[in-house]
């Protein structure tokens, strides 16, 4: 037994070397107070959570008042153990896949993410991607870390929210 469990965490170090995707859990306190002071959830909002680990965020957004929470997660295991702690929530939904090469709900209002100061520009053109493509306005939560390019609308602790606007394409009468 203590051979599986040593073999499932070097499993796991290995995929977090190569895919640049380390877990590190969000607090529930520190969450509820994003979701409630920073951007205060209603049932009209899905929020979508880019690196999703176990699923917490998806699970405090919904108890705030998230009508619908959907999570991205490249981890396998972390995507069954997410499942499993929101087996009895039929509006959270999680899928094992890489938030770069997917496109979020038409539903989505806000996209949550926890990301290093390398990757949180990427993440946030991409939310304007989705944005633009939805032709809507995205709120764009980060935790710990700020985009460096732009200034965030608000913080409160140690999370900043965007509003992104979608990009109007102009084409000129031929």
């Amino acid at each position: 037994m203590m051979w599986l469990i040593i073999g499932g965490i070097v499993l796991a170090g290995g995929f977090m070397v190569f895919t640049g995707a380390p877990y590190v859990p969000s607090k529930k306190r520190d969450l509820k107070r994003a979701f409630t002071e920073l951007y205060p959830l209603t049932t009209r909002d899905t929020l979508v959570d880019i690196g999703s680990g176990d699923g917490v965020v998806l699970r405090v957004a919904r108890q705030c008042g998230a009508g619908e929470a959907v999570g991205y997660e490249i981890h396998p295991v972390l995507v069954l153990i997410s499942k499993l702690y929101s087996r009895r929530d039929r509006h959270v939904h999680v899928h094992l896949a890489d938030y770069r090469f997917s496109s979020f709900p038409q539903s989505t209002t806000v996209v949550y993410t926890f990301g290093d100061s390398h990757h949180i520009t990427r993440m946030y053109q991409q939310v304007q991607r989705e944005a633009t493509r939805l032709d809507r306005t995205l709120q764009f939560i980060t935790y710990g870390f700020e985009v460096s390019t732009v200034k965030p609308d608000r913080t409160v602790g140690a999370h900043h929210i965007y509003a992104i606007t979608p990009l109007r394409h102009t084409s000129e009468p031929v």
